[in-house]
Protein backbone atom coordinates (compact mmCIF):
# COMPACT_ATOMS: atom_id res chain seq x y z
CA UNK A 1 0.00 0.00 0.00
CA UNK A 2 1.23 3.54 -0.66
CA UNK A 3 2.20 5.70 2.31
CA UNK A 4 -0.42 7.99 3.82
CA UNK A 5 0.63 11.48 2.80
CA UNK A 6 -2.38 13.19 1.27
CA UNK A 7 -1.57 11.82 -2.17
CA UNK A 8 -4.00 10.51 -4.73
CA UNK A 9 -4.04 8.60 -7.98
CA UNK A 10 -1.83 5.63 -7.04
CA UNK A 11 -2.88 2.43 -8.84
CA UNK A 12 -2.02 -1.08 -7.62
CA UNK A 13 -3.24 -4.60 -8.32
CA UNK A 14 -3.56 -7.67 -6.10
CA UNK A 15 -1.85 -10.68 -7.68
CA UNK A 16 -3.08 -14.09 -6.54
CA UNK A 17 -2.21 -17.48 -8.09
CA UNK A 18 -0.91 -15.98 -11.33
CA UNK A 19 -3.86 -13.62 -11.90
CA UNK A 20 -4.69 -10.04 -11.09
CA UNK A 21 -7.89 -10.12 -9.04
CA UNK A 22 -8.43 -6.47 -8.18
CA UNK A 23 -7.18 -3.07 -9.15
CA UNK A 24 -6.84 -0.42 -6.45
CA UNK A 25 -6.67 3.30 -7.11
CA UNK A 26 -5.90 5.64 -4.23
CA UNK A 27 -8.37 8.53 -4.28
CA UNK A 28 -7.30 10.35 -1.11
CA UNK A 29 -5.36 9.82 2.09
CA UNK A 30 -5.08 11.95 5.19
CA UNK A 31 -4.34 11.89 8.90
CA UNK A 32 -7.00 12.72 11.49
CA UNK A 33 -5.81 15.62 13.71
CA UNK A 34 -7.53 14.24 16.81
CA UNK A 35 -6.26 10.71 17.45
CA UNK A 36 -3.82 10.47 14.55
CA UNK A 37 -5.66 7.75 12.62
CA UNK A 38 -4.62 7.44 8.98
CA UNK A 39 -7.49 7.25 6.50
CA UNK A 40 -7.13 6.10 2.91
CA UNK A 41 -9.91 6.06 0.30
CA UNK A 42 -9.42 3.69 -2.63
CA UNK A 43 -11.48 2.65 -5.63
CA UNK A 44 -11.52 -1.14 -5.85
CA UNK A 45 -12.23 -2.69 -9.26
CA UNK A 46 -12.65 -6.46 -9.23
CA UNK A 47 -11.41 -8.05 -12.45
CA UNK A 48 -13.97 -10.87 -12.39
CA UNK A 49 -17.23 -8.93 -12.17
CA UNK A 50 -15.96 -5.37 -12.63
CA UNK A 51 -18.06 -4.02 -9.75
CA UNK A 52 -16.37 -0.87 -8.38
CA UNK A 53 -16.40 -0.33 -4.63
CA UNK A 54 -15.02 2.35 -2.35
CA UNK A 55 -12.51 0.97 0.15
CA UNK A 56 -12.17 2.96 3.36
CA UNK A 57 -9.00 1.97 5.22
CA UNK A 58 -8.51 3.30 8.73
CA UNK A 59 -5.15 2.65 10.34
CA UNK A 60 -4.76 3.15 14.06
CA UNK A 61 -1.26 2.10 15.08
CA UNK A 62 -0.88 -1.50 13.90
CA UNK A 63 -4.62 -2.08 13.61
CA UNK A 64 -6.57 -1.67 10.34
CA UNK A 65 -10.31 -1.33 9.86
CA UNK A 66 -11.39 -1.79 6.24
CA UNK A 67 -14.82 -1.20 4.71
CA UNK A 68 -15.65 -2.00 1.07
CA UNK A 69 -18.83 -0.10 0.25
CA UNK A 70 -21.02 0.33 -2.82
CA UNK A 71 -21.79 3.73 -4.41
CA UNK A 72 -25.23 4.07 -2.77
CA UNK A 73 -23.81 3.41 0.70
CA UNK A 74 -20.91 5.80 0.03
CA UNK A 75 -23.33 8.54 -1.00
CA UNK A 76 -25.50 8.07 2.11
CA UNK A 77 -22.45 7.99 4.38
CA UNK A 78 -21.07 11.17 2.76
CA UNK A 79 -24.43 12.95 3.04
CA UNK A 80 -24.68 12.05 6.73
CA UNK A 81 -21.16 13.31 7.44
CA UNK A 82 -21.72 16.50 5.46
CA UNK A 83 -25.04 17.21 7.22
CA UNK A 84 -23.35 16.76 10.59
CA UNK A 85 -20.41 19.06 9.69
CA UNK A 86 -22.77 21.70 8.26
CA UNK A 87 -24.92 21.61 11.39
CA UNK A 88 -21.84 22.42 13.46
CA UNK A 89 -20.88 25.22 11.04
CA UNK A 90 -24.35 26.77 11.33
CA UNK A 91 -24.23 26.47 15.15
CA UNK A 92 -21.00 28.50 15.08
CA UNK A 93 -22.25 31.00 12.49
CA UNK A 94 -19.94 29.72 9.71
CA UNK A 95 -21.08 29.31 6.12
Amino acid sequence: MPPIAGSSGTVESDYIEGEYVTQLKTLDSFKVPWGGQEIELQQVDFVEDGMPLLRVRIREGKRFTIFDIDPLTARRWAEGMQAWAQSLDSDRGEA
